[in-house]
């Protein structure tokens, strides 16, 4: 199953997205998490800590310096050599935005659409944390996805960039799955659900030890995986660990 996470920046999709990509593989999934934001952050959702994530995105700005014969060249190579193992035993990728999409060259950038087409066949579920706004679901191709989550808070300029991505998703022939996230007041909810109220939809209440973690540079899954926020997504995974593939 190939999942991508949408929304507008700082809805909290990253932090959802480390927090599905932990949960399911928890409940014994294979995971292979795609940090495809242009300002990579998944890892510390996924738990590896500011200096790991770090880390993590420097090793594809590594290549530029290195000898063509020691680039890969496969998808499942790149995944392989510069994939990092996070806890639970997911594996995070870092997608490289570059200027020539069509590159030959796949080690020397390959961008974030490109590198969710091509993952397949590797008997994991793919989870896609796309970059703000919808410009990764407009260059996706039809039926490439099976699902997009679109997050969603109760602010207009939210709501407006889930709207988009919803049609854009829908257009690409991709489940949607609306989540609205940071709800503190059935206000908060009916805010969205004005909008977007025709599409499926998963609650996320505003939670102290999602914000804490945010703060921390902590997993809210290691934080406290019975917090209210938390289990909500935990439980959004084993919702769609039941969704056929």
């Amino acid at each position: 199953m190939k999942i991508a996470v949408s929304g507008k920046g700082g809805a909290g999709k990253t932090t959802i997205s480390g927090t599905i990509a932990r949960a399911l593989a928890r409940s014994g999934t294979p995971v292979i998490a795609v940090d495809a934001d242009v300002n990579p952050m998944l890892g510390i959702s996924l738990g590896l800590g500011m200096d790991g994530t770090e880390r993590l995105a420097g090793i594809r700005q590594e290549l530029s310096a290195s000898d063509h014969d020691k680039h890969e060249h496969t998808i499942e190579g790149l995944v392989e050599r510069f994939g990092v193992d996070a806890p639970d035993g997911v594996r995070v990728v870092v997608a490289s935005r570059v200027d020539m999409p069509d590159h030959g060259c796949l080690c020397c950038g390959v961008s974030a659409d490109r590198l969710l087409r091509e993952l397949e066949g590797m008997d994991r579920t793919v989870l896609g944390d796309l970059e703000a706004g919808v410009g990764v679901l407009t260059r996706m191709e039809a039926g490439s996805l099976d699902m997009v989550l679109v997050v969603a808070n109760p602010t207009p300029k939210s709501i407006e960039v889930a709207r988009r991505a919803v049609l854009t998703a829908v257009a690409r022939e991709s489940r949607v799955l609306v989540i609205a996230n940071r709800i503190a007041s059935d206000e908060d909810l009916e805010a969205i659900r004005a909008v977007l109220g025709e599409h499926d939809m998963v609650v996320v209440p505003e939670d102290p030890v999602i914000a804490r973690a945010d703060a921390e540079g902590l997993a809210p899954i290691d934080l406290d995986d019975t917090a209210p926020g938390v289990r909500a997504i935990v439980q959004l995974s084993e919702r769609l660990v039941a969704q056929p593939a």
